[in-house]
């Protein structure tokens, strides 16, 4: 068995042969932090919108996971191309991989929407929370959905020409900048698909038109000729609805919070880097993974080898500066923005942050490790399942870990 002192020889060893990717990932999750940040700041900013239509809140954990979800798993599909040398960098080709994955993410952000729209609306009602209707959630899901993943979407494509072209490690950068870019374009994408809600017939018509269309579509799309397209839209509407409500469970933890959150709007500018950060974080550890199973460098064995193990490193070293750096950035946020509510002391958000990071991390690695073995064992592409898994899981998750450590440090609506 190998001393403390052989162990730590050979981690820094790996560290340094893995300073290419250190620096890519460093800078994809500070990147990564500072857009979700905006988000966070937009958040904050929507205190009075929120207060206005109950039940929002529910919604946005999903809403930007969902994002996180679709255009993760397409990401690190395209990552794998790469590794693979079958990254073929066109959309004019219908039978090409790139075309076929666009297609497939079109088809499951439709079909997500409407969903969401729906589970939100029954999760609340579930749970005796006041919500707007069912035709509020659905005609805000699916507007603000559809243009968020518009921009999500084009980018994803774009960051893939540019790791081919630049040889970049797209399993380092591709899930931190995707989640804070669905972050910081899908909160004012619900802001504004959330004016809608309340007309008088027109929130209804839209409700109705939009979610026929996403049914339709989603329907041609499980019935598509493209087969790898066909394939990841069977494979991940299953494991998307599963982290559609997850998602939403985490959006209702909030929820039950939310006076603590309007009170202190630090702490809503602190939502999204955090969420996003503990996914993204899985989501890089489930993409290194996904590609050392399909090239057949690690087994998938319940007890990890110590080439998993060396990965999950990696993690831990990137969760130490990004979550100090995301609760300075939050506090320096909520100081300068003209926000509308108490402040905290610097040690409190600086303690919840990296309190609630470091137990959120143990678990993001966790759940990571156990996505990409079991999909893999059972003849599935952890590709496909593994980011929405990590992240839906890590947005519920987190989302209870976050809400619990601030009230461990005795966080109250009352001060």
């Amino acid at each position: 068995m190998a001393s403390p002192v052989r162990r730590a020889r050979r981690l820094w060893r790996f560290w340094r042969s893995e300073q290419h990717t250190l620096r890519q990932g460093f800078v994809a999750l500070f990147i990564s932090s500072g857009g979700d940040l905006l988000a966070g700041l937009a958040l904050g900013s929507m205190t009075h919108t929120l207060q206005m239509l109950p039940g929002l809140l529910v919604l946005v954990p999903a809403a930007i996971g969902m994002r996180g979800n679709i255009f993760g798993a397409l990401g690190s599909r395209l990552g794998t191309s790469i590794h693979a040398g079958t990254f073929e960098p066109t959309l004019r080709d219908r039978r090409g991989a790139v075309y076929q994955n666009a297609y497939a993410a079109t088809v499951l952000t439709l079909a997500s929407s409407v969903f969401l729209g729906v589970v939100a609306r029954l999760i609340s009602v579930a749970l005796g929370q006041r919500s707007i209707s069912v035709a509020d959630f659905v005609a805000i899901s699916i507007l603000g959905g559809v243009l968020g993943s518009a921009v999500v979407g084009s980018v994803t494509v774009v960051m893939a020409n540019l790791a081919n072209r630049h040889r970049w490690d797209m399993d380092a950068v591709s899930a931190p900048l995707v989640t804070a870019i669905g972050d910081v374009v899908t909160i004012p994408a619900l802001w504004l698909a959330s004016l809608i809600a309340g007309i008088a017939y027109v929130t209804g018509i839209v409700a109705l038109v939009a979610g026929l269309f996403c049914v339709v579509v989603t329907i041609r799309g499980v019935m598509t000729k493209l087969p790898l397209a066909r394939r990841v839209i069977l494979e991940s509407l299953p494991i998307l609805a599963l982290a559609g409500v997850l998602n939403i469970l985490a959006g209702a933890i909030v929820e039950q919070r939310l006076d603590r959150f309007v009170t202190f709007p630090t702490l809503l500018v602190l939502i999204p880097p955090f969420l996003e950060d503990t996914g993204a974080l899985g989501g890089i550890l489930s993409s290194r993974l996904a590609s050392k199973l399909h090239l057949g460098v690690i087994s998938p064995r319940l007890v990890p080898e110590p080439a998993a193990i060396l990965d999950t490193s990696i993690i831990f070293l990137f969760a130490v500066s990004v979550f100090f750096f995301v609760g300075v950035s939050a506090l320096t946020v909520g100081e300068i923005a003209p926000l509308k509510g108490a402040s905290l002391p610097f040690g409190t958000v600086i303690g919840i942050a990296m309190v609630a990071g470091f137990f959120a991390t143990i678990l993001s690695t966790i759940v990571a490790y156990l996505a990409a073995v079991a999909t893999y064992r059972f003849g599935l592409d952890p590709d496909n399942h593994g980011i929405p898994i990590v992240t839906s899981t890590m947005d519920f998750l987190g989302a209870a870990t976050l809400v619990a450590t601030i009230v461990l440090f005795g966080v109250s609506a009352h001060g």
